[in-house]
């Protein structure tokens, strides 16, 4: 599932203007974080843009500077990408000064208010702490903001994207060194596997009704 072909069409897709505000915010930090992410993205943008003035019927709009100042460029401001411009920080603050709310010993998580039926949220794992087996009734979204994480299917740096669905069932263990944190999606709720896996999907079933 984790192939570069999916992560390129998420990237054309924030390239265009097709993606939803979570995945804008994810998209916008693995280009922050990816420098061989951000050179595709150039490439998608100068592709787009070669389409968009090979195009008869879109004749050139006259406009000021004040109409490039509006309330929608301000709403998107936090996903804009610069050297020195971190999207998610400029959103939420500094990651240091979260309230973080705790899982479970070692595992804590920041969910962060947008208005998206999907859920964005930052994960934070302590050395060595792992996440049961599971799987995914829809897409799963991670890419490591700081620290790193290994499962079944390889080791995850800062800057790297893993994509999940139900065909996958994996079980993430933190570095041992430094733990790591995440900003992840998930379209849907995860499935649990192994001794506790029916109490786990039941108290995930349970937690859906105070989303």
């Amino acid at each position: 599932m984790n192939t570069v072909a999916q992560k390129n069409e998420l990237i054309f897709g924030y390239s265009s203007g097709n993606l939803t505000e979570a995945k804008s915010l994810f998209v916008s930090m693995y280009l922050y974080l990816n420098s061989v992410a951000a050179k595709n993205a150039s490439i998608f943008d100068n592709i787009l843009a070669d389409n968009l003035a090979n195009l008869d019927e879109v004749a050139p709009k006259k406009i000021n500077y004040k109409d490039c100042i509006n309330s929608t460029y301000n709403q998107n401001l936090s996903f804009k990408i610069t050297k020195n411009n971190n999207p998610l920080t400029n959103l939420i603050g500094s990651i240091d000064k979260l309230k973080w709310k705790s899982i479970y010993k070692g595992f804590r998580e920041f969910n962060i208010s947008l208005k998206d039926s999907d859920t964005i949220k930052l994960i934070k794992m302590d050395p060595g702490i792992s996440v049961p087996l599971h799987s995914h009734n829809g897409k799963e979204y991670i890419l490591v903001i700081d620290g790193s994480f290994c499962d079944e299917y390889g080791e995850y740096k800062k800057g790297d994207m893993q994509i999940n669905d139900q065909k996958i069932k994996h079980h993430p263990i933190a570095s041992n060194k430094n733990g790591c944190i995440c900003l992840s999606i998930t379209e849907r709720d995860v499935i649990f596997f192994g001794k506790l896996g029916s109490a786990l999907n039941l108290f995930t079933f349970i937690k859906s009704f105070f989303k």
